[in-house]
Parts: structure tokens; C-alpha cells; sequence
């Protein structure tokens, strides 16, 4: 059976977009947010800039856009509300929706990082994930960016809900009865780009608690651990 050919530097900037629901008038800002300073480090002349200006600029604007929704959203405390948008900011989930649009293997990485895990590097994915809502910004305004950013967010604006979410939940009971936190293994993903679907299984020391299914692998963790919460309220754990 012929093997797919790989998809090339363009497509997998159009996959991007296309997750970001926003084409870029200027694409070499979309360029620039892809690039890791150790690319830049290594072929200056095919990468005048790295993302770290924008990704500056688009820490700034994810965070005022996300604490809005959360304020729009609630009647929380401050307090609440901080560790609800920390919940959603936090460098796991940005290194998940960048791989979700596909970042992971558009990044513009020099040798030596790209040979050293550079593309499954959660600090390194959310950098971009930030430096793209930063271009998005220089592209298009300040509003633009933060629409994209309570699109993309929107889904996940529940997993911060309430006074703790299930994971939090789950890994609080978790931790205290094992001495180790649940781990979330991805088990299929289906669908095209647009409408995918994930599957996650929740397991604690080797054996499956929960399973879910969520538009985005944040959601599907949320839905197994809310399965796997049943075990204690069953007492079954």
C-alpha cells in the first residue's frame, strides 16, 4: 500500500488557519509565530524573526480575552475566577490546542531542538499557540484575536466551571488513595480536522476507571473523569 506523501510547509499553514478560523492578510506573521529562535539561530537568513515578541504580545491578549469569558460567564469570587482562568492558560492545555491545530509539526525548529524532542515539548508548543493569538493581533487588531480566542475556548470554558472540575476532582482522590495522579492515554481520534472527535481512557495504576469522548482531547479527559468519579461515589475504589 502507497504511503501519503507528507504534507508540505504550506498545507500545514492552511490546516492551521483553518483551525484558527482566521487567514492571515500578512502570512509571514504566521511565519514568525512558528519560529522557534534555535531555526533563527541556524539559518538567520530565512528567519529574520522568532515568535518571542509575539508571543509577548499574545500571553497578553489570550489572558484578558479568557478572563473576560470567565467573568461574562459567572458570578465567581476574584479568587475563583483566577484559578479558573490559570486552569484554562496553563501550559498543558495551550500545548494541546496547539497540537490540535496542528503546530507540532509546522514549527520551524533548529537541528538540534527538532532532534531532541523539540515538536512534543509542551513549553515550546504553547509558546507558538501564544505567538499565533500575538500575530493574529498584528494581523488583524486586538478584537480579531479575541474572537478567535473565545472560539477556541469556548468548549473548554466548562472544564473550568464550577467550584472544581472533574479532573481536579478526580486527581485530588486519586492522588490521596494512590499516591500518584490518574494518567489520560488518547485512544483514537476520528473525524476530519473540522469535526474531530477524541477518545481518551483514564487509568489508574494500569487499570482503566473511565473512558471519554469530547471535540477536543481536554473535553474527552473531562467526560472520563467524570465517569471515573463514579467509582468513589459507588465505593468501588
Amino acid at each position: 500500500m502507497k504511503r501519503a506523501a507528507p504534507l508540505t510547509e504550506e498545507a500545514h499553514r492552511a490546516r492551521i488557519q483553518e483551525g484558527l478560523g482566521h487567514r492571515f492578510e500578512r502570512p509571514e506573521l504566521l511565519r514568525d509565530a512558528l519560529t522557534h529562535r534555535s531555526f533563527r539561530n541556524e539559518k538567520p537568513k530565512l528567519a529574520p524573526r522568532d515568535n518571542e515578541r509575539l508571543e509577548f504580545l499574545g500571553d497578553a491578549v489570550l489572558g484578558a480575552a479568557v478572563a473576560a469569558m470567565l467573568f461574562e460567564a459567572s458570578e465567581d469570587a476574584e479568587g475563583e475566577l483566577t484559578r479558573r482562568r490559570a486552569d484554562l492558560v496553563c501550559e498543558a492545555t495551550l500545548a494541546e490546542m496547539a497540537r490540535e491545530l496542528g503546530v507540532d509539526a509546522a514549527l520551524r525548529l533548529g537541528k538540534g531542538e527538532d532532534r531532541t524532542g523539540g515538536r512534543e515539548k509542551p513549553r515550546l508548543l504553547a509558546s507558538a499557540f501564544e505567538a499565533l493569538i500575538g500575530a493574529i493581533s498584528v494581523d488583524a487588531g486586538v478584537p480579531t484575536a479575541c474572537a478567535v480566542v473565545r472560539r477556541l475556548f469556548a468548549p473548554r470554558l466548562d472544564d473550568a466551571g464550577g467550584p472544581r472540575d472533574h479532573k481536579s476532582t478526580l486527581q485530588e482522590k486519586v492522588q490521596a488513595l494512590h499516591g500518584r495522579p490518574p494518567r489520560y492515554r488518547l485512544v483514537r481520534s476520528e473525524g476530519p480536522d473540522h469535526d474531530r472527535r477524541f477518545t481518551v481512557a483514564l487509568e489508574v495504576e494500569g487499570e482503566v476507571w473511565g473512558e471519554g469522548t469530547g471535540r477536543s482531547k481536554s473535553e474527552a479527559e473531562q467526560a472520563a473523569a467524570e465517569q471515573a468519579l463514579g467509582r468513589f461515589e459507588e465505593g468501588a475504589a
